[in-house]
């Protein structure tokens, strides 16, 4: 069980940067006051959503789960749309089976895994039968919806979508939970969601206009980098001042995790409207 936590910590490290520049894509220009201003409610809504998953950790999990399952089936269909702007596709997307398809995959059918038993009593006992007993069916109901959408790619001549809707249903049925989606989480959402930071992020226009492709995606990475270091350096102090990290801690820690993406999920939305438009 070590080595997969571990990779979600991994996983976690290569996704925080994409979550932290949330600021600039917002107010790029603000003020200092301003941009104050907005952290203050940043943060706010966090804590207001810590509440809430902590009074109600049950409903509050199911809440934040299908906030994610929105949040990434829109983000992955977002990416895509970039992606035929610019090659001028005349393939259409179904986004009515994609979006949902590409959402509940990586985080549904990882959590209805037996395996995930462990993992989710670690986080919170409470939270091992958050699927009401409906584990299998919701198995199924996923997986259909995921083979549905790919032959849909197939027959809709997408066939690059569907490889990587194949390849992400695979991850999701053949490793452990916590490998499933700390893959994702790092090398789908995370990567894709920065190559999207580039196209509106003035300094990486500046890299893409001398063709230096690879110095803009840095561009959008590096900003990032202080929420990282920030978070193993608040790790590294309380392990050193003798913080105990058991169950009780990683179920505080992810929390505020979950917490964060309620803000965070509000903010992308723009951006999200703009590349599906």
């Amino acid at each position: 069980m070590s080595w997969q936590v571990a990779l979600a910590v991994v996983a976690l490290a290569i996704g925080i940067p994409h979550g932290a520049l949330d600021h600039l894509v917002t107010m790029p220009k603000a003020q200092p006051l301003k941009m104050s201003a907005f952290v203050i409610v940043y943060v706010g809504v966090a804590a207001l959503a810590v509440i809430v998953i902590l009074s109600f950790d049950t409903i509050g999990f199911i809440a934040v789960l299908f906030m994610s399952v929105v949040h990434f089936g829109i983000g992955d269909a977002a990416f895509l749309n970039e992606i035929d702007r610019r090659e001028d596709s005349k393939k259409r997307l179904s986004r009515l089976l994609f979006i949902p398809a590409a959402g509940f995959t990586p985080v549904f059918i990882p959590l209805v895994n037996s395996a995930s038993t462990q993992a989710l009593g670690s986080v919170n006992p409470d939270l091992i039968n958050w699927h009401r007993g409906l584990n299998q069916e919701i198995f199924f109901m996923v997986c259909a919806l995921a083979v549905i959408s790919i032959i849909a790619l197939v027959l809709g001549a997408r066939l690059r979508e569907a490889i990587d809707l194949s390849l992400l249903l695979l991850l999701a049925l053949l490793t452990p939970p916590l490998i499933a989606f700390a893959t994702y989480f790092g090398c789908w959402h995370a990567m894709r969601h920065t190559a999207r930071l580039t196209l509106t992020l003035p300094k990486c226009q500046e890299r893409f206009a001398r063709h230096e492709i690879g110095r803009a995606f840095l561009k959008a990475v590096i900003p990032g980098l202080p929420a990282l270091l920030g978070t193993f350096a608040i790790a590294g102090v309380l392990a050193l001042g003798g913080q105990s990290f058991t169950d009780e801690f990683f179920w505080m820690a992810l929390v505020v995790v979950w917490a964060l993406t309620v803000p965070h999920m509000v903010i992308t939305a723009k951006l999200d409207r703009a590349a599906l438009t």
